[in-house]
């Protein structure tokens, strides 16, 4: 491929998916130094990865944009204006096959097999097959048709000033910022992957009493909210409620976090981007596929609920619950032996 080629990365949702591909655009950086980098993305994911590095271009996508023959026709236009040679579809649905259709790119990389989905084998017309066991390396393997092979993985998440600040006076006026601390995000997209609050709690007041380490409860909208006001409460005065945050501020309060324990989620896969010591848990989802990824962080799965997408979103958090406290402990422990973070042992 040309040097200087126009590439396009399609990945439009959801946010843990979005963090999950930023690794290929460091990859095509690092394969492809001269080369335009662009990302069409819809949703608060575009906000993440505003500004990213590697990457010359986001283009927003509205959302449900496949349902207007105009709003297709308007994204078509705008694709067309970068000239772009060539795409790779992270998603390998049908629309996210149909916006590097769009593009007029003559070289469309997408998968092979049961993960090229819906229609995307026919809109892409360089497929791979994958065979990896993390998500990450699913999407690094589908730019082997550009001779990139086992490329470092590197996120590179940028972190801007306001978010800055924003988390450092957060943390001031929670009295978080001056010693290691650890956040934990009860909440989650599904109901079948929600921890109980109250082991969270457990898990808090362990990680004060075992550590020196006060925990810091993050959340999203008002049910969320919920979940961590009933860890505050159960954690005898270990655990402290975050503030309301934006994606791109709980990124910067987890850039300063010690540990990070929460089940498969954004904000988990935002904690391994950033670089903090990560536990996850899982029940519905398996922990291999897309877990904290990389070898500092540890997932805990007490077995697979399994099923088809919906059966398993729909199941109750009974996967979850086998999870005990002893177990996310353990994996909590094992994190602060590696990273020495700890007040006392």
């Amino acid at each position: 491929m040309h040097p200087s080629a126009r590439i396009l990365i399609v990945r439009l949702t959801a946010m843990g998916d979005v963090i999950h591909g930023l690794p290929v655009a460091s990859a095509l950086r690092a394969e492809f130094p001269d080369s335009m980098l662009a990302w069409a993305v819809e949703g608060r994911a575009s906000d993440l990865i505003e500004g990213h590095p590697d990457l010359d271009t986001v283009i927003r996508l509205p959302r449900h944009w496949w349902r207007s023959l105009a709003a297709i026709r308007g994204v078509r236009r705008q694709l067309r204006q970068l000239n772009f040679d060539t795409t790779v579809d992270l998603q390998c649905l049908t629309k996210s096959a149909l916006v590097a259709w769009l593009s007029g790119a003559p070289r469309r990389l997408g998968v092979a097999g049961a993960n090229g989905r819906e229609l995307s084998k026919w809109f892409n017309n360089e497929l791979t097959d994958v065979r990896a066991e993390h998500v990450v390396e699913h999407y690094l393997q589908i730019l082997r048709p550009l001779g990139i092979e086992s490329p470092q993985v590197q996120f590179k998440l940028p972190e801007r000033a306001d978010e800055r600040l924003f988390a450092e006076e957060s943390l001031a006026r929670l009295a978080l910022s001056t010693a290691p601390f650890a956040v934990l995000n009860p909440g989650a997209g599904w109901p079948s992957k929600v921890w109980p609050a109250e082991r969270y709690g457990q898990v808090a007041r362990q990680l004060l009493a075992k550590h020196g380490v006060p925990s810091l409860c993050v959340w999203c909208g008002g049910d969320e909210r919920s979940l961590a006001e009933r860890i505050v409460n159960a954690s005898d005065g270990a655990a402290r409620l975050a503030p309301s945050t934006s994606m791109t501020q709980l990124a910067a309060l987890l850039r300063r976090a010690a540990l990070f324990v929460g089940s498969d989620t954004g904000p988990m896969h935002l904690s391994v981007a950033v670089g903090t010591p990560t536990v996850s848990l899982h029940g519905t989802s398996r922990a291999e596929w897309c877990g904290a990824y990389g070898e500092s962080n540890a997932t805990v799965q007490k077995y697979y609920h399994s099923g088809t997408a919906r059966e398993r979103r729909n199941a109750d958090n009974v996967a979850m619950r086998a999870i005990s406290v002893e177990e996310v402990l353990a994996a909590c422990d094992q994190m602060v032996q590696r990273t020495n973070f700890a007040h006392a042992s």
